[in-house]
């Protein structure tokens, strides 16, 4: 890389002093004093916390607006703007120098965090020592006038994305509450939810439901349950073209994951009838993890020529009886994921649920008309958080080019940036 005018290679500790955080132990731990601040806390400010309530050197204790390094497991910086704390050991104190911007600080340690772990070492590395940091040299621009003029621009961009992931969390709090107000209570005639203050409800072996609704055996709503198989797979996906077995491993997460697959053998025939197809819903049988045991998910899109594996069943909704979109949020619901956890069988290392179990469970059931109609409900918040989501992408898509070009120079400062989030 040319050298750049007004930069010059900076090892990180000539920009800071890097203080580590205090080692509490349990008998530290109180319900008054300073919140103890470890890395669950900076990433989300709203977990709950230890407090400490006695005296520790200034140096282990942040305000608001300095600067935090998570340097064990979890490699990230935060400014801290959440009040007086105690800040807990794997977590440094970034004290910069007078010459230091804090926020370009911040943003250019972020951006050299790949380079930093990797130099240390390699691919695997989970955390970064004061050696590390002070080995660690890169291009950095001597004028603190032209650090904060990069850090505004680039904190702009931040605040859009963290205005979209805000706007994003709290569209998914709000679907989250629909579904379990959809599945609990459904829309009426002129499409508001239900209430049993102005509605009909009756008691039902699952709770209260409308009393339009009606309580039915899974295995009633079904036309058939088909089972996976566990042929030899390569362990790596399939290339385009061929055949591939899904792992459970496709649904743990409860979104559909085609890459979670395995290549067919060479020389083995695929089995075309357990091909997976768009609106299949699929549920895991078997897992060692007893709570990822019946984990449903709704196949949105597939790349094709994937089968089901001998850990995954396709539940076949019978038509008109109940809808593949409410089917699969049915068998998530709280509710469902008791009378699963009633079931299961086999040992501590694996447990499973079978086809007959399935068919015994309970779920209430709405008409078809306002099935359809509370899943395009649904889908309009869905569609809501998806065009946020995109719009995400393209806030952090900008920010990295220009992290690439104003953190190393490659463009100089000329101008300031506006930029809004969405909405």
């Amino acid at each position: 890389m040319s050298k750049v005018s007004g930069w010059e290679p900076k090892r990180l500790t000539e920009l800071a002093n890097y203080v580590n955080g205090f080692a509490f132990r349990p008998e530290h731990w109180g319900q008054e004093g300073l919140p103890i601040i470890r890395i669950e806390q900076l990433k989300n400010p709203q977990a709950q916390a230890d407090y400490f309530s006695g005296k520790l050197p200034l140096s282990k204790i942040i305000e608001d607006g300095d600067l935090v390094f998570s340097w064990s497991a979890s490699l990230f910086l935060r400014i801290w703007q959440h009040g007086r704390a105690a800040l807990n050991q794997h977590l440094f104190k970034v004290i910069e120098f007078d010459s230091i911007d804090r926020g370009f600080l911040k943003t250019f340690i972020e951006f050299h965090l790949p380079a930093l772990t990797a130099a240390s070492h390699g691919s695997t590395m989970q955390h970064i020592t004061r050696k590390e940091l002070a080995r660690f040299a890169a291009p950095f621009p001597d004028s603190k006038d032209e650090q904060g003029k990069i850090a505004r621009i680039l904190s702009t961009v931040d605040r859009a994305i963290e205005h979209t992931e805000a706007l994003i969390a709290k569209q998914e709090r709000i679907k989250t509450g629909l579904m379990q107000d959809l599945l609990t209570r459904g829309i009426d005639e002129h499409g508001n939810l239900r209430s049993e203050s102005k509605h009909q409800f009756k008691d039902s072996p699952v709770g209260r439901i409308p009393i339009e609704w009606n309580v039915v055996s899974l295995g009633g709503l079904l036309s058939g349950i088909d089972a996976g198989w566990s042929p030899n797979c390569e362990d790596e996906p399939p290339s385009q073209g061929e055949w591939g077995v899904l792992k459970v491993s496709a649904i743990s997460s409860g979104v559909f994951d085609p890459i979670e697959s395995k290549r067919l053998a060479a020389g083995l025939l695929p089995v075309p009838s357990l091909e997976v197809f768009q609106n299949d819903v699929l549920v895991s049988r078997a897992n060692g993890v007893a709570e990822l045991v019946g984990r449903c998910v709704l196949v949105e899109q597939t790349p094709g020529k994937l089968m089901l594996s001998d850990k995954t069943l396709r539940l076949v909704p019978r038509t008109g009886a109940i809808t593949p979109f409410i089917l699969t949020a049915s068998m998530s619901s709280h509710l469902t994921r008791l009378q699963m956890g009633t079931l299961l069988s086999g040992s501590s290392g694996q447990k499973n649920i079978t086809q007959k179990q399935l068919r015994t469970l309970l779920i209430a059931v709405a008409k078809w008309d306002e099935q359809i109609y509370a899943e395009k409900v649904m889908g309009q918040a869905i569609c809501h958080i998806a065009s946020d989501v995109e719009h995400l992408e393209k806030l952090r898509a900008l920010k990295a080019g220009l992290m690439q070009d104003l953190l190393t120079g490659k463009k100089r400062v000329t101008i300031p940036l506006e930029l809004n989030a969405k909405h």
